[in-house]
């Protein structure tokens, strides 16, 4: 259920309107090569535990979603984390597979990159998912 998790939280995240107005279209599901905008947000690592029981197949996913900004500073960088987390806390997403049972933010680190004059929020939630595929 991992690919329609991503699917559905990627198409959230996209069709944001708030976190549009901050980062425009540049929302990616992995890192963007070449140059890179000044400011975008993507998809990060995923750890998935089994949480099957006996009513059903079932998994907890810790997945990141990364906003990184150039000279911008922090301040851009932290409002559209902001909204990247509003988007996705208690979320009512629709699977293509299982069901979401919940979504919730789990912590937050923010680092600054010297060398490349980055700035970095990277978003941790927690997804717990029921598998309807039988």
């Amino acid at each position: 259920m991992g690919a329609a998790l991503q699917e559905a939280v990627f198409g959230a995240v996209q069709a944001d309107v708030a976190l549009s107005a901050l980062v425009g279209s540049d929302i990616f599901d992995q890192l963007p090569t070449g140059k890179v905008p000044p400011l975008f947000v993507t998809l990060g690592t995923e750890a998935v535990v089994d949480r099957s029981d006996v009513d059903g197949k079932g998994a907890e996913h810790r997945f990141v979603v990364s906003v990184i900004g150039d000279a911008c500073g922090f301040a851009k960088v932290k409002a559209a984390a902001a909204a990247v987390s509003d988007v996705l806390v208690d979320a009512d997403l629709t699977l293509t597979r299982g069901r979401l049972v919940y979504l919730r933010f789990d912590r937050a680190v923010a680092k600054r990159d010297t060398r490349k004059n980055l700035r970095r929020v990277d978003l941790r939630f927690v997804a717990r998912v029921e598998d309807n595929h039988s």
